[in-house]
């Protein structure tokens, strides 16, 4: 199995890079352009983005963890975790395992105490990955458009 490289995203094209692997996860994005500049918005709001590269730092991005340090009266300080995939051909490697395990370590050297994350009712296949990694269902995620308010 190939060298796996774990690299945070900071500029534009860094950003660039990881679109069509976020589309996996993603399939509403669809311009390019605007995805690098929601990007840049959610950076400022303390998003990170870290991306896991085969072979070499410069190789086209596999894989992407984004997540955020947040403080709320249920958890204290803890990480979320808005996005996490890998392509297609990528799955089925440890992508997710690495990725969850850096994002872990970055957040405890923040004094996180918890890892958090909301995956859809009907994705079997990441609850059971979620599972395996430790992660355990204790709630249920509720939300509404207010569009039509």
């Amino acid at each position: 199995m190939p060298e796996i490289h774990l690299k945070r995203a900071v500029t534009d094209a860094d950003y660039r890079s990881t679109f069509d692997v976020m589309r996996e996860l993603r399939p509403h994005l669809t311009d390019a352009d605007a995805f690098v500049r929601q990007m840049r918005r959610q950076a400022e709001q303390g998003y990170v983005l870290l991306t896991a590269r085969h072979g070499s730092p410069d190789s086209a991005v596999v894989a992407l963890a984004g997540y955020r340090h947040l403080e709320n009266t249920l958890y204290g300080r803890f990480v979320y975790v808005d996005d996490l995939v890998a392509t297609e051909h990528a799955r089925s490697q440890r992508l997710g395992e690495r990725l969850l395990d850096a994002v872990r370590d970055d957040a405890r050297q923040l004094g996180c105490r918890h890892l958090v994350l909301d995956t859809g009712l009907s994705n079997a296949l990441a609850q059971r990955f979620y599972f395996r990694q430790g992660l355990l269902s204790r709630g249920v995620h509720f939300s509404q458009s207010l569009r039509a308010l």
